[in-house]
């Protein structure tokens, strides 16, 4: 991978990350039912992203959609429980709580690398891992601005979203954007049955527009583009730096300040983040150079 395609990568996955930190914003902004936020958002999102397809891929991608393969549709109907638990953990405990527990997805991407990759995780991954996990079990054990349902759905959607990194590494010809769209509107299918009130008032459903071309159009595509351009590892790190971002949102906008258990566990995840991001700077820098 040359080095202007990897810089490009990581711009796209860091407008990915930036995109996706607005999901406790908007799901604190909005107004309608868990399900009616589910549907609408992913109605937007899904006509936003085939547009997005057939401008970068052409009409006849289209055709895709009926040869995903078997790893397609694992990729698919992960990405959808992790949306439906992503969403749902917002209203059921605090945006801190959901963006720390999330935080620790690199190294849930190392561990299941290694069972299912068989690619063994470094030391440094393990002790960052080790101390990322001892900060998420503070924030969630001692913290008391959040609920153990909400945290347990975002530790199972970080999981999910770990899965789908290593689904992408071990398949990279596999049609990760078809994939997403597939799991967005399979989101909204299952949402269907359980709204309470289908239409909404023109204010709130401009915010569910916003919340489906931002949050979910352009975070998606973002990410299916530029995730293909950089290492895995990369990705999960880049990804991890919501955590930082999601609560500030809505802090600013809703004054919902988080704890200081909650900043001591954030501490932690962070500064095993942080380490072992320097520590991977600092091994790619002292690699030799492969000549021309």
């Amino acid at each position: 991978m040359s080095a202007p395609d990897r810089r490009l990568g990581l711009m796209l996955v860091g407008i990915s990350t930036l995109s996706w930190s607005t999901a406790g914003l908007f799901t604190r902004a909005i107004e309608a039912d868990l399900f009616a936020m589910l549907f609408w958002r992913g109605v937007f999102s899904v006509v936003g992203l085939l547009i997005v397809l057939v401008m970068l891929r052409g009409p006849g991608s289209l055709k895709t959609f009926l040869h995903l393969g078997l790893w397609g549709w694992i990729y698919a109907a992960s990405s959808t429980a992790a949306l439906l638990c992503y969403i749902s953990s917002f209203r059921l405990t605090s945006v801190a709580h959901v963006a720390i527990i999330y935080a620790i997805v690199p190294f849930c991407a190392a561990g299941l690398s290694w069972l299912m990759l068989k690619e063994r995780p470094k030391r440094d991954a393990v002790f960052a891992s080790s101390v990322a996990l001892i900060g998420a079990v503070v924030m969630v054990g001692f913290g008391n601005d959040g609920h153990i349902t909400g945290d347990i759905l975002a530790f199972i959607m970080t999981i999910l979203m770990a899965l789908m990194i290593v689904i992408s590494r071990r398949y990279p010809l596999m049609p990760n954007l078809h994939a997403g769209i597939v799991s967005i509107f399979a989101g909204s299918v299952i949402s269907l049955p359980f709204i309470g009130t289908m239409a909404q008032p023109p204010d709130q459903l401009l915010l569910l527009a916003v919340f489906g071309l931002v949050n979910s159009t352009l975070g998606f595509a973002m990410f299916a583009i530029g995730s293909p351009k950089i290492a895995p590892i990369e990705t999960a790190l880049l990804g991890a730096l919501e955590a930082p971002i999601a609560p500030l949102w809505v802090w600013l906008a809703f004054g919902e300040r988080p704890s200081p258990v909650t900043i001591g566990g954030a501490v932690l995840v962070f500064a095993a983040v942080t380490w072992h991001i320097a520590r991977q700077s600092r091994s790619a820098t002292l690699l030799p150079v492969a000549p021309p």
